[in-house]
């Protein structure tokens, strides 16, 4: 869910963010990339498979059964005791291999209610219902990008399992975009069932350059809020307005009046975002409806924008209600995930060898407008690092940038992964950051 990644901000304006990494590491770093990639060129034709089965059969948030299954026999023919329906549709993997610190690496299971435009020969044709209506199922924010790397990251480790020592927790969350499953499991006992992970990682694909990954100390996502807001009215015949009170004039005024709070009662240098999604209401042209829903997104990155901006949208709301004469709106606000933010040793630990490994590939990262729910493992007290890695052709990219036509982004119907280049990026990366967590005690 991080379209935001998508701009990634010059390396001169972002330098003081990496400039404290040394370009060294402790682990022998042109060994372990020769290691991971003798696993790539043995395992990839397998992760391809997974891939595009995946893609062609996404599932929505907490009814992931089939993607759960699947991700659940991969493990367990790894070696990995694996633990299902933890947080309803999630799964814990553990894997031992002596003392040593605990790893978590996350994936999410979940994909999106959208038609897939992409063409491509494996694309989704799934349906499947959602909140009461039917709808398309789609692969398009990549967490089955996600999902083949983190089971790729879990074949390598273990085929170089002579040079670490420690405990593996790969866990596979359901309901990222609903921003509820890193909760569901967490209120499952994922850190009381299981030992607490002394380290976290996780990634997420963005419309970049394959080959790249882009990463920054403390904040990396916004926070994230919901609204949905019924406006009341008095339905009638649509040649008679004036027998009416209608709902959908007040539905179409607060969504423009709404602006208004952004453009006009907070800083314009405070980042905060409101953005309607979906109007819901009535059943034919010549009928104004009783009541018209509209559901919305709210990003901030500070507490004190955060409120201002749901403040605003309650009295906007009520005013529309009162100018028309009706009953008070339905305002419901639900809280969602909190900001991403990368422990700054994590990150530099992480980052010695990430440089090591992909020289000027390693980008820095912006502040993504996005949210993500990895920041509850966060917030749980888990010293983590979230990054991200590119998806499509450098030509491709380069020709956006200087003003070609522009790629397709996360949430698109036309997002498609190279995935190849793209699944063993996530597994390199991924990999050495976590190889760079654990205490180094094999022989070399």
């Amino acid at each position: 869910m991080i379209p935001g990644f998508r701009r990634l901000l010059s390396l001169s304006a972002a330098l003081p963010l990496l400039a404290a990494v040394p370009a060294h590491a402790d682990i022998d770093v042109a060994r372990t990339k020769a290691a991971i990639q003798t696993s790539l060129d043995a395992n990839y034709p397998k992760l391809d498979e997974l891939y595009k089965d995946l893609h062609a059969h996404p599932e929505l948030a907490f009814q992931e059964v089939r993607t759960a299954a699947r991700l659940a026999a991969e493990m367990r023919a790894l070696g990995f005791e694996v633990t299902e329906q933890v947080g309803k549709t999630g799964l814990v993997a553990i894997y031992r291999n002596g003392d040593g610190p605990t790893i978590m690496v996350r994936t999410e299971l979940d994909a999106l209610p959208m038609e897939e435009k992409s063409g491509l020969p494996y694309a989704s044709r799934e349906k499947t219902n959602w909140n009461g209506v039917e709808t398309f199922v789609a692969h398009s924010c990549g967490h089955d990008i996600h999902m083949a790397s983190w089971v790729g990251t879990a074949k390598t480790l273990l085929s170089m399992k002579d040079q670490w020592q420690g405990t593996l927790m790969f866990i596979a969350q359901p309901a990222e975009e609903t921003v509820s499953g890193a909760k569901a499991m967490l209120a499952d006992g994922l850190f009381t069932r299981f030992k607490k992970p002394d380290f976290a990682f996780g990634l997420h694909d963005s419309p970049r350059a394959y080959g790249t990954v882009a990463y920054r100390v403390g904040e990396i996502s916004s926070n994230s809020d919901s609204l949905a807001i019924k406006f009341r009215g008095r339905g009638g015949h649509g040649s008679a307005p004036h027998l009416t009170i209608d709902p959908v004039l007040m539905a179409a005024r607060f969504v423009v009046d709404m602006q208004g709070v952004i453009s006009r009662e907070k800083s314009p240098s405070e980042f905060g975002v409101v953005s309607i999604g979906a109007i819901h209401g009535g059943t034919a042209e010549n009928i104004i409806p009783e009541d018209v829903t509209v559901l919305g997104t709210i990003r901030t990155y500070k507490p004190d924008v955060r409120s201002k901006i749901l403040a605003g949208i309650e009295r906007t709301a009520k005013a529309e209600a009162i100018m028309s004469g009706a009953p008070e709106p339905e305002i419901k606000i639900t809280e969602g995930g909190k900001a991403v933010v990368n422990d700054a040793k994590v990150a530099e630990m992480s980052a010695k060898v990430l440089r090591a490994a992909f020289g000027d590939q390693l980008k820095p990262a912006p502040i993504g407008t996005a949210s993500e729910d990895f920041s509850e493992y966060v917030n749980a007290g888990v010293p983590s690092l979230f990054f991200s890695i590119g998806v499509y052709d450098p030509q491709r990219v380069a020709a956006a940038d200087a003003g070609g036509a522009q790629v397709a982004p996360n949430h698109s119907p036309f997002f498609a992964p190279v995935p190849k280049p793209t699944i063993e990026t996530g597994i390199q990366a991924m990999t050495l950051a976590v190889l760079s967590a654990f205490d180094q005690r094999a022989a070399r």
